[in-house]
């Protein structure tokens, strides 16, 4: 299928970069402008693979996607999550080899961009350029929140972090509120991404339902107790760097 431009799709992308950065009516336009080929996948595909050398990055528009690498004997470590609005394959754009995988977690509808195309848009709009940059720096910081959940929280912690950072992460595109928001994402899951096995996820769930912080139900998750649970994490939401937080 050709590219074309899809206004109503790349609106995600421009409510993502609106959370964290200010837009002018030009540059607004001109992503809206981008050319791109729209694309529905199955859950647990391979989007891009490790290794690949890719001549399009992937803006997720429905659905949430992770990164992973594999490691001995098959085993998956999950290093993010990502929903609607995001580019998590950004970096190819400059990194030319991927050193890691992406795949979706669920149905997910994505729109794939020509890396032309965005080195066009970031030469002609050099404030675009530097948003880019912010949003991978955040990234950066993302990684070593969760790289410091890992080495020294408990598993009660870690497991109450990532909610609550999944939480504000919808809710600054519009896609969560009043402390609920859907969480498509398996016990597996969070044991892949977190460091922890399937028993000691479920235990910790079991803790975190039982001491009222939180109700999980048909892949939506309700922080009962927000002030409770981000006090449980640890959570400073600064590394997120939202500008403007629910602000679709």
């Amino acid at each position: 299928m050709p590219s074309a431009s899809n206004p109503h799709a790349l609106s995600m992308l421009v409510r993502k970069l609106e959370s964290i950065a200010h837009l002018s009516d030009e540059e607004r336009e001109a992503i809206l402008s981008l050319p791109i080929r729209v694309q529905a996948l199955p859950s647990r595909q391979d989007i891009v693979r490790e290794g690949d050398r890719p001549s399009q990055c992937c803006l997720i528009l429905d659905g949430w996607a992770c990164r992973y690498k594999i490691v001995g004997e098959g085993r998956r470590q999950i290093l993010s999550f990502h929903i609607p609005g995001d580019i998590p394959d950004l970096q190819s754009l400059h990194v030319h080899t991927m050193d890691h995988s992406l795949a979706t977690v669920t149905k997910t509808t994505v729109a794939f961009i020509p890396h032309r195309a965005l080195l066009d848009l970031t030469t002609r709009f050099p404030n675009v350029a530097a948003i880019f940059w912010r949003d991978t720096l955040i990234d950066a910081a993302i990684f070593r929140e969760w790289m410091t959940s890992m080495g020294r929280r408990p598993a009660y912690g870690r497991i109450a972090h990532l909610f609550c950072e999944m939480y504000l992460k919808l809710e600054a595109v519009g896609l969560a509120a009043e402390h609920r928001c859907t969480l498509p994402i398996t016990q597996t899951d969070l044991a892949d991404a977190l460091g922890l096995t399937n028993v000691h996820v479920n235990r910790t769930l079991r803790a975190l339902r039982g001491d009222g912080l939180i109700t999980l139900q048909h892949n939506t998750l309700i922080a009962d107790r927000w002030d409770e649970l981000t006090e449980a994490a640890e959570f400073d939401p600064t590394y997120l760097h939202l500008e403007n937080r629910a602000a679709g």
